[in-house]
């Protein structure tokens, strides 16, 4: 088995490693930015997911990974781990029906299906990463209480998957409703192209060039201690939750808090 995940400020890092040592100390977690991740999942069966959901939806960094390695997921068994703020309702189906669904290749007349088998799901709340809104911020104490929640959640959900009986939270149609007019019906056109709304205070930014370090994008450069963006943000916060001088903002005015998966552990 072999995990796959995309993290923006390490809460799905975390539990994609943990549910990897949970099943088998032999298993091991990539993420989508490692260069050989491909050649890693050309020679396995099963196949976990890990990542956080964006309203109810799927970070388009990682709809394009699994579109442009669309060959890759035939025959796989799939488990899909969401985690998220609060709520999502199918957020681990909405990637489960992307693996599945038509996708073209080369001749453009010729459609091949993605032909993954997903077995379950497993939704996992954890410390709110949107580093620049009020909404669902917690208290230390309450952050942390949170990962132990999950800690334990994905233990017994290891052993359920171990037994042939996976969980199955985000799979069917109840899950799909309550995503679709929970977020995704207002929300969903949010994450259908990568964010040009990211802002940098200049006069509080220094140029140290950690921004453009972490940015999976490659959106943002350092050019004369300035930052130069492309316009290809995937909203995963991670510079806004590093930059020591808080800088950054994407969807609200200012840093009310910044939340990586350290704090909590």
């Amino acid at each position: 088995m072999v995990v796959i995940y995309f993290s923006g400020t390490g809460n799905s890092r975390y539990v994609a490693e943990l549910f990897c040592n949970e099943y088998d100390e032999g298993a091991k977690a990539f993420s989508i930015e490692d260069d050989d991740i491909t050649q890693v999942v050309k020679n396995e069966e099963m196949l976990v997911f890990a990542y956080p959901v964006q309203y109810s939806t799927v970070p388009k960094i990682l709809r394009d990974f699994i579109i442009e390695n669309n060959e890759l997921w035939e025959s796989k068994k799939v488990f899909v781990i969401a985690t998220m703020g609060l709520f999502s309702g199918d957020g681990a189906g909405i990637l489960g029906r992307l693996l599945l669904q038509y996708g073209p290749t080369q001749p453009r007349t010729y459609f091949v299906q993605y032909g993954a088998e997903v077995i379950g799901g497993l939704h996992l709340k954890m410390p709110d990463s949107i580093g620049d809104e009020k909404v669902l911020k917690r208290p230390l104490e309450k952050n942390r209480e949170l990962v132990k929640k999950a800690e334990q959640k994905i233990s017994r959900s290891v052993q359920l998957l171990k037994s042939g009986k996976p969980t199955q939270e985000g799979i069917g149609v109840l899950y799909r409703m309550a995503g679709f007019f929970g977020q995704r019906l207002y929300f969903g056109h949010k994450t259908k192209n990568y964010s040009n709304k990211l802002r940098v205070d200049e006069d509080k930014c220094i140029g140290c060039g950690k921004c453009e370090k972490l940015c999976p994008m490659n959106n943002i450069k350092i050019v004369d201690k300035k930052v130069v963006q492309n316009n290809q943000c995937t909203m995963c916060y991670r510079c806004i939750n590093n930059c020591s001088k808080q800088a950054m903002t994407l969807l609200g005015k200012k840093v009310v808090e910044q939340s990586v998966i350290e704090k909590y552990l």
